[in-house]
């Protein structure tokens, strides 16, 4: 199995490099570049084969395509793309089976797995993750199996989706302590009153926790992310084992993200970042809404029997006339979270519903 990084990139290696796209849809060897037809044989029509003729797929309304399905072992080391419409983001989910299971390790809307969760475009410059304009989606999780991967998108919506995409990986050995990637996304909408936001529901067996992504709107006024993150690992029941001390500052930001005379400030670093901020219209968008990122690439999270994870819904409100100058207070607010882990089995109990196209819209 190849490990990467300045080092380890000079070294020789028995890994085989292929990748998938709409101009190669096997992966196979001299398989690119030799579509006939396709979403641009139109605009190359006077130009012949090997010139762009098929550079996209068209994804028909309530239709699955198969964007790879690969014989291992192997290693997926990149996925990128881009679709049109943006709305889509959060109208297609994207899935992942690892080995021969029924159930996908990975189930989540598009956009956020690369941190777009609002259908809105937002730039994020992180190692795993980079989304740049406009639209450009970026993956560098490595995502090792031994027999097969499967990836699809399905099309939730009413209109086609046009999808530009590839999947770089290799072909080579994978060590028998390689875990499975999994992505869980979850909403409340709102999250009940004076409850929590449950960003995964104990899964089971041994692993390592590696990132968080919100999509967080407001539904109250005031400072909204006093509400802690915890990890209940292992046995944990009442109280947790890791417990932050606010959202802001999980998401390695401090003092409600707030430069004076500046306000809300967006910022996207390597590991962690608020990078969006979408602000009120003063018409039809009347809530504020974020997206904020944490990779637990430094300080993974390791859990050997279970994880459960959850988020409060807290902010603050005035004082009652009692001396305070503020105090805690439940909200109700729409909380959307892609948790992402690694797993010592390919596929989980432990999966929340497959969302449908009422539960995933932005509205």
């Amino acid at each position: 199995m190849t490990t990467y990084g300045l080092d380890g990139i000079s070294r020789r290696t028995r890994a085989v490099s292929r990748s998938i796209s709409a101009e190669n849809t096997t992966g196979a060897e001299s398989g690119g570049g030799r579509a006939t037809e396709g979403t641009g044989a139109v605009a190359a029509s006077r130009l012949g084969p090997g010139w762009k003729i098929s550079p996209s797929i068209d994804i028909a309304p309530g239709t699955t395509a198969v964007l790879a399905d690969i014989e291992g072992p192997g290693t997926i080391r990149h996925l990128w793309c881009t679709t049109d419409p943006h709305r889509a983001w959060r109208g297609t989910l994207l899935r992942m089976y690892w080995e021969d299971e029924e159930e996908p390790a990975v189930e989540v809307p598009l956009g956020d797995l690369f941190c777009n969760g609002w259908n809105t475009f937002s730039q994020v410059s992180s190692v795993p993750i980079a989304a740049n304009p406009n639209g450009g989606f970026n993956a560098y999780w490595p995502m090792p199996f031994h027999r097969r991967a499967r990836i699809t998108l399905e099309n939730l919506t009413a209109e086609k989706v046009t999808l530009y995409y590839q999947v770089d990986y290799e072909l080579d050995e994978v060590g028998d302590d390689a875990l499975w990637f999994h992505a869980q996304w979850r909403r409340s909408h709102p999250v009940p009153y004076g409850e929590v936001h449950t960003l995964l529901d104990t899964v089971t067996g041994a692993g390592s926790y590696v990132g968080t992504y919100l999509a967080w709107g407001v539904n109250s006024p005031g400072w909204w992310g006093e509400g802690e993150l915890k990890f209940y690992l292992d046995g944990d029941d009442e109280f947790p084992t890791l417990c932050g001390t606010g959202t802001e500052d999980y998401f390695g930001g401090a003092w409600n993200f707030d430069v004076p005379g500046q306000g809300y400030t967006a910022y996207t670093t390597p590991y962690l970042g608020l990078n969006q901020i979408l602000r009120p219209d003063g018409l039809y968008q009347s809530q504020q809404r974020f997206g904020m990122y944490r990779w637990h690439l430094l300080d993974p999270i390791h859990f050997s029997e279970d994880l459960r994870v959850t988020v409060q819904s807290l902010g603050i409100g005035p004082g009652q006339g009692n001396g305070l100058p503020h105090r805690y207070r439940h909200t109700s607010d729409d909380i959307a979270s892609t948790s992402l882990f690694y797993l010592d089995a390919p596929s989980s109990a432990s999966r929340p519903a497959t969302p449908d196209l009422l539960t995933l819209e932005v509205d």
